[in-house]
């Protein structure tokens, strides 16, 4: 059976923190479009001091906790408490957890997804990060349930979240500021789905390899 031990797949967050680093210019230059323009900054800032405060003796759970926990409290934006809220409940998700496998994996996702939910009102269509995490979310559920591997379901979150992202350029905003804008959102990828898509990529991607 493909899985990874929780104490192996400690290794995903030092790898979300690479990917929002070499991201960062990126997600700021969407976000200017119709935004702030500082959410990779921000991003950046938050991942950033995880990864130094990350000791290398943290499992999964405990660094995905690490990781929400700077984010909740201590880069600004609206992105902060949703995306904190997302790493906090995953790292809850699979703290008794010794092996994670495909089914782990998508309940980890799953809870993540569903902390948002709490937070964030809206929905696929509303030009937000959900626009990727819930195809992806959706995408890798579908792969389970259909027999595939682990691999292949994490192939398929990560291209869904892609797509998801993808399909915000040609949305109109209708929550946060960009929402004041009206017809003049449409035509820019949203910087919170672009950024869910480099995240979900990043997590599937190093899953995947951790399996061999």
């Amino acid at each position: 059976m493909e899985m990874f031990t929780n104490k192996e797949g400690a290794a995903i967050v030092p790898g979300l923190v690479r990917a929002i680093q070499e991201n960062k210019d990126y997600l700021s230059e969407i976000d200017g479009a119709i935004g702030d323009g500082d959410h990779g900054i921000n991003m950046n800032k938050g991942f950033t001091l995880c990864g130094e405060r990350l000791t290398g003796g943290e499992d999964l759970s405990g660094a995905l906790e690490t990781l929400g926990e700077i984010l909740l409290c201590e880069i600004g934006g609206s992105m902060g408490p949703i995306y904190g809220t997302f790493f906090g409940e995953m790292g809850q998700a699979v703290r008794n957890w010794e092996e994670i496998g495909e089914a782990e994996f998508g309940r980890m996702l799953e809870a993540g997804l569903a902390g948002i939910r709490e937070l964030v009102p809206t929905d696929v269509g509303d030009k937000t990060l959900l626009d990727a995490l819930i195809p992806a979310v959706n995408a890798y559920r579908e792969a389970e349930e259909a027999g595939k591997g682990f691999a292949e379901a994490l192939d398929a979150a990560a291209e869904a979240a892609e797509a998801g992202r993808d399909a915000t350029k040609d949305m109109v905003a209708k929550v946060g500021r960009a929402s004041r804008l009206g017809e003049r959102s449409r035509g820019v990828l949203d910087a919170g789905a672009s950024s869910c898509a480099v995240i979900v990529r990043s997590m599937c991607e190093t899953a995947k390899g951790l399996l061999g």
